[in-house]
């Protein structure tokens, strides 16, 4: 059982415990030592003897008096109820409730009591019109990639300014298969305008009006008014381009996006803040050519995007393996060269120091 002090035990392991010191007592073992081998208090021990003596249950009690004196009376959990259940109540949280019934002057009860006097009669829902997340949401449903501008996916992100509270706006939008920047731009606010041109370059420079619509890519996009505003709907409606939505609090359904602002914002040029908008274009115009063009991306087998983008990916992976087995082989038979060549001049030395020493030796 092991050490025991500081532990709840049933009322099972107790009796066990009271008959091996009954047993131990038998064989003139003191109770101390018993309670010290089970690594247990004696008082401890002693009081479940006293229970026992006096007819009473070995079972843990719930610790505290059975009747506390500051137990809420009757009319004080009456009020509470009344003021929850009032129309123009409803909307205010359990501690705003609380506060409203202090300066009322309707009952002085404890935040912690409101709480569970409302937990009790179920009244401990979403109180307002906002609605929780229920934690039902679905992810996405991601289907497997097999080559560029199959989907899509874009976000949006604050970009710091010399004037505290006051930022810029980065749109992203890359693709997955080869996390290509495909489309970016900078502004001073986060409209759906601002999103649909972000869209309609990504679009025009990939020519994806030209393709069939069954092979047009997906779009996966979080919950932001920019994303569900009716118009940016219309238009992926219109192109037959599926929009998949990730799910409320859950940035791992939409994790390459994330991710490339991670390498944004940690990469060794980045400023930190920006001027205006014309500062950080000029900015972001050198960066998205170095991480497209030059960018050696963990997630793609160390390609560039602009490598893995026109499906070069597999064909560098291969030549790279290939000459990587080349030069093992290379190295291995050097290295066996030198070791055939040095135990070989080994072996000369010795046999001439051997000869040597032969001729110094007389018959």
């Amino acid at each position: 059982m092991g050490k025991i002090e500081g532990r709840w035990l049933e009322s099972e392991q107790k009796a066990e415990i009271l008959l091996s010191i009954e047993a131990a007592k038998d064989k003139r073992i003191s109770m101390i030592s018993v309670c010290r081998m089970w690594a247990i208090n004696r008082r401890r021990v002693s009081r479940w003897r006293r229970k026992l003596f006096q007819g009473k249950s070995l079972a843990n009690a719930k610790p505290g008096p059975k009747s506390p004196v500051h137990k809420l009376l009757p009319a004080e959990t009456k009020a509470v109820l009344q003021m929850a259940r009032a129309e123009q109540y409803v909307d205010l949280s359990h501690r705003i409730l609380t506060v409203t019934g202090w300066d009322l002057k309707l009952f002085f009860v404890s935040f912690s009591s409101v709480y569970r006097i409302l937990r009790s009669q179920g009244l401990m829902c979403m109180r307002g019109k906002q609605r929780h997340h229920n934690g039902r949401s679905l992810a996405p449903v991601r289907k497997e990639l097999t080559g560029a501008n199959q989907r899509w996916c874009w976000d949006i992100s604050y970009l710091k300014t010399y004037e505290k509270g006051l930022f810029l706006y980065l749109y992203l939008l890359l693709d997955e298969y080869s996390r290509k920047a495909i489309s970016w731009l900078v502004s001073w606010n986060q409209s759906a305008e601002q999103a649909r041109q972000l869209l309609e370059g990504a679009l025009l420079s990939e020519n994806i009006l030209d393709l069939p619509e069954d092979q047009r890519p997906e779009i996966i996009n979080d919950r932001g008014r920019q994303m569900k505003a009716k118009s940016i709907k219309r238009m992926f409606d219109a192109l037959q381009m599926p929009q998949l939505f990730a799910r409320p609090r859950t940035p791992n359904d939409n994790p390459f996006v994330e991710s490339a602002f991670s390498t944004i914002k940690t990469a060794p040029g980045y400023p930190g803040r920006f001027l205006d908008c014309e500062d950080a274009r000029k900015y972001f115009e050198r960066f998205f050519a170095w991480y497209n063009s030059e960018h050696y991306h963990s997630g793609i087998d160390y390609v560039t995007p602009d490598q893995c983008h026109r499906g070069l990916r597999d064909q560098i992976v291969s030549q790279r393996r290939a000459s990587l087995a080349r030069q093992q082989k290379l190295r291995k038979e050097v290295n066996r060269s030198i070791s055939a060549l040095t135990n070989y001049s080994a072996n000369i030395y010795n046999d001439q120091t051997n000869l040597m020493t032969c001729s110094v030796i007389p018959p």
